[in-house]
Order: C-alpha cells, then structure tokens, then sequence
C-alpha cells in the first residue's frame, strides 16, 4: 500500500514539474529545464511509459539526455535562457518595479546565468 501511494505520489509530482515546465517555455521568469529534470526523475521511479514518453518527446528529451549523458546544456537552450533573463529585467525596469526587487532579480538571475554559462556544451554527434 505505502509504494502504491508513493508511486501516486511521484506521478502526481512529475504531472506538476512537467506542467510548470511546460509554462516555462513561454514565460520567462518560470525555469524549464529543471522542472523537466525533476519530472524525469518523478517518471523513472514511477511510471516507465511516463518516462519513457518524455525521453522519447522532442522538445524536452533531448534536455534530459544531455544532462544525465554529459551535464551538458545546449547553446540554443543557453541562449534562449539568457535571453529570457534579460527579457525579465527589461520588464521589470519598464514597469517600474521597485528598485530592490529589480536587484534581488539581477542577482538571482546573474547567478542563474552563471550556472548555466558554466555547463558544457553536449558534444556534437
């Protein structure tokens, strides 16, 4: 009974990282590729036709191979990140957000941006 409700437990997660993951790809502040990750995850200890979809989906499997195969990020998912990030600061400056809330944004996204700059490129096949 206790893994029935822990297998529940992680499809109901990997639906809800999947589904903030997929906001994600349209809104900029939402981080897709971790709620990917985390989804995978959720799948492969709950559901293997689950996981296997997502592996198998053509937007987000090749997000989940690079970084379980090489830690990797692709430049396009690089770029479209940054890009992202900056998007989210412009928006903020013209809607005149608070001057503290625009450097707590800078900060995390800078970090952010960090990160994902320090990832390897996944190698080219």
């Amino acid at each position: 009974m206790i893994d029935r409700a822990k297998r529940i437990a992680l499809i109901i997660v990997g639906i809800s990282a999947l589904a903030l993951g997929g906001l994600g790809v349209v809104l900029p502040l939402l981080p897709t590729t971790p709620f990917i990750l985390v989804a995978a995850f959720a799948f492969a200890k709950s559901s293997d036709r689950l996981h296997r979809w997502l592996l198998d989906h053509d937007v987000f499997g090749p997000l989940i191979t690079n970084w379980r195969q090489y830690g990797a990020i692709s430049r396009n998912t690089k770029i479209a990140s940054i890009l992202s990030m900056i998007a989210i600061v412009v928006i903020s400056f013209l809607l005149a957000v608070p001057a503290h809330a625009i450097v707590i944004q800078i900060l995390v996204l800078g970090a952010a941006a960090a990160f994902i700059l320090s990832r390897p490129l996944p190698p080219q096949l």
